[in-house]
């Protein structure tokens, strides 16, 4: 990490070197104000539920202290329920699946506690933990990822390279973008957004000026610099409620990649539609339902299953385990012309 000295981040001047002072006009300091009292209001909300994780394997002694313990993952989470639920990261905590791991979860008040996983989802990189403890713990609210907008503003909160309780802030840069997972599938409905993010935050939650949790911090494109994802917030709900269910997530597959976009005026008209978003099928894959059903890259889906699809979190929601082997209507755009298809979704087996 390049550490710039504190003297050489300002230009030279005039004046010896020192920096030319300016006034700022009274107007723009009001603005500023108004920008550093939002970022303050959710850090001092939202601040309180975000964890620091480290996931250790080694065998306990005698002691009560591990042998040969090393950190194998480490990251941030959020605390969604005061008894000690937490969102993380699947490639965080999804290492902890073997008996001789333990997760440690540190608060920012200092408290030391253990926690287990409940049960990860490797396709959305998003996981479950439970505290073990006995404990209420400040919690952090889960938002309407669909109501953003590009240009939002939006503050990430983590511990970037060990660095707890780190705030960044940015914009929402765009939305709808699929990013694959490490596992190799695609993470549909991804939050692209220029908030600072390092190693070390992933897990840890991307707030909106309300104070809501609208995004799970997931991931960096090294080398790029302001382009970072997060699992949006609908997906993570979803995703949570699987969890604490069944312990995994069983869901449909039609086989696309699917990325949410504006339907223009002009298709509206023509089709009979009231909706002004819709998800474009960018990659089909051939052996799958959907391209046995005749689905096509370029095709832009209305609906499925009588469900109105605005987004892909529409998608993940109508796919869930209920509809594997029957048979559903997909509604699709294919220039002016609206098309019916019929496909029968399969079970998405988890990789291995």
């Amino acid at each position: 990490m390049n550490i710039i000295p504190i003297s050489e981040a300002f230009s030279s001047g005039r004046n010896g070197g020192e920096p030319e002072s300016s006034a700022v006009p009274t107007e723009d300091q009001a603005l500023l104000d108004a920008y550093s009292r939002a970022v303050i209001d959710v850090v001092d909300r939202i601040g309180p539920a975000v964890v620091a994780l480290a996931v250790r394997r080694g065998e306990r002694a005698g002691n009560g202290r591990a042998e040969g313990e090393a950190t194998h993952g480490a990251g941030s989470g959020v605390i969604v329920a005061p008894d000690g639920l937490i969102l993380t990261n699947s490639h965080v905590a999804g290492t902890a699946g073997g008996g001789a791991s333990r997760i440690g979860v540190t608060t920012p008040d200092g408290q030391e506690l253990r926690a287990r996983l409940v049960g990860d989802d490797p396709d959305t990189d998003l996981a479950l933990l439970r505290i073990d403890e006995s404990v209420t713990l400040p919690a952090a609210p889960l938002g309407d990822s669909k109501r953003l907008k590009r240009g939002q503003l939006v503050i990430a909160i983590g511990n970037p390279l060990g660095f707890e309780s780190t705030v960044t802030t940015g914009v929402v840069s765009a939305l709808g973008r699929s990013l694959r997972a490490r596992n190799g599938r695609l993470i549909d409905d991804v939050i692209q957004t220029d908030a600072a993010l390092n190693p070390g935050n992933s897990g840890g939650p991307l707030v909106s000026s309300q104070g809501e949790v609208i995004g799970i911090n997931t991931a960096v494109i090294m080398g790029a610099q302001g382009i970072c994802f997060a699992v949006a917030a609908n997906t993570a709900t979803f995703v949570l409620g699987e969890l604490v269910r069944h312990g995994r997530v069983r869901r449909a597959f039609i086989g696309i990649a699917a990325q949410q976009i504006a339907v223009p005026r002009r298709l509206r008209h023509a089709a009979g539609l009231t909706q002004d978003r819709a998800v474009i099928a960018a990659n089909v894959e051939p052996d799958s339902a959907a391209g046995r059903a005749g689905l096509r890259p370029g095709d832009i889906i209305v609906r499925l299953d009588g469900a109105t699809i605005s987004g892909a979190d529409d998608l993940v929601r109508t796919l869930t385990g209920d509809t594997i082997g029957r048979e559903l209507t997909l509604e699709v755009l294919r220039g002016a012309e609206l098309l019916r298809l019929a496909l029968v979704p399969l079970e998405r087996r988890r990789a291995a």
